[in-house]
């Protein structure tokens, strides 16, 4: 079967990008016939980006599992929908056919009807990498429900403030994970986000790893458990019609201010934006299994491990484990397993198998790969040759994807056989996509090869439509700065050609291993600890996580170096998760600040990078002394 929407040519990526900016609503009408409605839209836009305010497909009532299951599970019902591999190799792997896939979400759907969930209840999820994990979100969408799901690696306190935030009924998570040679509980994590007053009611718990967890009566109830009651019954499918911009998800990110953003994203825009950037984006053909290396609790696995793929019919390879365990030549194991035809992961785990060398590609056949993608931050130059000449053989075509949790799916990338590829470039946008770039006063750049920051001035139907429960702070944080414009944060240079290269953020959010982590949240983190003065926290060049967060800290009273590290560490560990400690922490008797009191940043960025002999004007500080001390005393 082939995709009426797929582009396979350059002439025809010429064509309908043309059509896609001249006649935006017409095209993605096209697009969106190619799903299952269950009433069309009355209109296909209105939008104004000062508000902000963006639907699309008005009108137009639907259920987005209808469009990755039952379609499929009529039409193609003994393709796997869902082939997982375990974190150990020797554990069995599962196929899901979409048949099966269904049959356990309407399930599971059942389960959470029992259980007082309601359409548009919110849901949280903290589970991990297993088929119960995509399972759990498309029963939420089934039922109407919104689901929120948080990343295994965050701590208690970030689990809470995601459910305060969005005000979840239930939770479903697991006694525990396997992430490499570790045994990690997850249960203990949610039993202490919930103490005190939670709006959470019931606690659905799927046995994992069989670890000893408490079970609160009247609250926590086993997965296994609640579909056990369902033997014997005739299910009756709880499917609730949705309206096109009901919302389907919350996703929370990282804010240049300390406080996690939940960003709202609707059914129908999503739905028609992340499936047919899928399809283009890794030239998908029906019965190429594809493997998108990506966590579930992060946006890549909600638009391209389980909604994008499973909306076009696709298989998807869903894994538990990480690259190096039980040896750095997993991935390649698991291409030459299942016979792999596209690959989607992030130049940092590229990176870090790049530091075995090549004995773990030894005996690889890797002939099935046919598209190499790359996500969640830019790819380096040697990064990018590696991952050509060793992982592809020279033959596939690289996808090198920028796009954030806030725009839904891929926005400009590399049509892998169809539009040039450069090293470095993420290339060009995807059709319905409208970058420019502006200057510090507001202009649009309309030069070639120069910087600038990478805006959007028209809407495309995956976009973010709210930050839950505070539309201003979404208006602040994306329209705000260019009027008439989305600001995505990043900086980017375009070539005469209209090629775009990503070169990182522009304002207080880091990329550390494809995580957004703000440097607010860090330093609010260190600055409640009662020996810390004060601290300032800047990112700075990782040879594998590509950005790495360099904390400045201040102390107070008789506590040593050691145990100052140990509490701040210890305190970022608890408050976000492992994955936002700080690599280096320098112990300063002050910081470089203005006479207003403002904290020179860039000052403590050129030293984090090592470029002291070139730290520019530092004559407007208070106490230019402050500087000398850092500098000599750099970690």
């Amino acid at each position: 079967m082939s995709y009426p929407y797929q582009i396979t040519s350059q002439e025809q990526y010429e064509k309908a990008y043309k059509k896609s900016v001249e006649h935006p609503e017409d095209f993605w009408a096209e697009v969106a016939e190619n799903f299952v409605w269950r009433k069309k839209w009355d209109k296909v836009l209105e939008w104004n980006f000062i508000e902000p305010n963006v639907k699309w497909f008005i009108g137009g009532k639907l259920n987005i599992t209808e469009s990755c299951l039952d379609q499929w599970a009529e039409k193609t019902p003994d393709v796997p929908a869902i082939i997982w591999e375990p974190n150990d190799p020797n554990e069995k792997s599962i196929t899901l056919t979409y048949k099966e896939l269904l049959h356990k979400v309407i399930e599971f759907a059942v389960v959470l009807k029992n259980n007082g969930v309601k359409k548009g209840d919110r849901v949280c999820i903290y589970m991990p990498m297993v088929p119960e994990l995509a399972i759990a979100m498309l029963a939420c969408a089934r039922i109407g429900a919104i689901h929120s799901i948080v990343f295994g690696g965050f701590s208690a306190k970030s689990i809470r403030d995601r459910i305060l935030d969005s005000q979840c009924s239930l939770a479903i998570t697991s006694d525990g994970a396997y992430r490499g040679g570790k045994t990690i509980l997850l249960k203990p994590a949610v039993d202490e986000a919930l103490e005190g007053d939670s709006p959470v009611k019931k606690v659905i718990v799927l046995q994992r790893t069989h670890s000893d967890v408490t079970m609160k009566e009247g609250r926590d109830i086993w997965w296994h458990d609640e579909i056990a009651k369902l033997k014997g019954q005739e299910l009756k499918d709880p499917l609730e019609i949705m309206d096109a911009e009901d919302m389907l998800y919350i996703l929370y990110t990282s804010g240049s201010t300390g406080k996690p953003k939940g960003v709202v994203h609707t059914i129908g825009g999503y739905m028609v934006y992340i499936t047919y950037t899928f399809v283009n984006a890794f030239q998908y053909q029906q019965g190429d299994i594809y493997f998108c290396t990506a966590d579930i609790g992060w946006v890549t696995g909600h638009s391209y491990v389980v909604y994008g793929p499973l909306a076009a019919g696709a298989t998807s390879l869903m894994f538990e484990g990480i690259p190096t365990y039980p040896d750095a030549g997993r991935f390649w194991d698991i291409v030459d397993k299942y016979k792999v035809a596209v690959i989607y992961t992030a130049p940092t785990a590229i990176r870090s198998l790049m530091a075995y060398g090549l004995e773990p590609l030894k005996g690889k056949d890797l002939s099935s790969l046919k598209v190499l993608g790359s996500v969640g931050e830019p790819i380096n130059y040697e990064a990018w040759q590696w991952y050509y000449e060793n992982v592809g053989k020279k033959r596939c075509s690289i996808a090198d994807t920028w796009w954030q949790t806030e725009t839904g799916g891929i926005m400009i990338t590399t049509l892998p056989g169809v539009t040039p590829a450069i090293p470095t470039f993420a290339t060009l946008p995807m059709p319905g996509v409208q970058p420019v770039l502006m200057n510090e006063h507001g202009h649009q750049i309309t030069e070639s090869n120069v910087t600038g920051k990478l805006c959007m001035k028209f809407p495309w139907p995956g976009m973010i439509r709210t930050t839950y429960g505070d539309h201003e702070r979404c208006r602040l944080n994306y329209f705000n700065t260019y009027p008439g414009y989305y600001v995505s944060g990043d900086g980017a240079l375009r070539d005469d050609k209209g090629n775009y290269r990503i070169i990182g953020r522009v304002d207080d959010v880091l990329n550390v291993s494809g995580h957004r982590i703000g440097t607010a949240e860090v330093e609010n983190i260190i600055n409640v600890q009662d020996c810390v003065v004060e601290s300032a926290v800047v990112g700075y060049p990782h040879e594998i996580k590509g950005q790495a967060l360099y904390a400045y800290v201040i102390l107070v009273g008789e506590v040593t170096q050691e145990e100052a590290l140990k509490k701040i560490n210890d305190a970022v560990n608890k408050e976000i998760g492992h994955f936002a400690r700080p690599d280096k922490i320098q112990f300063v008797k002050g910081l470089p600040k203005t006479r207003s009191g403002k904290i020179m940043r860039r000052i403590l960025r050129k030293i984090a990078e090592g470029e002291i002999d070139n730290l520019g004007d530092t004559t407007t500080l208070l106490d230019p002394g402050v500087v000398e001390e850092i500098k000599n005393h750099r970690v």
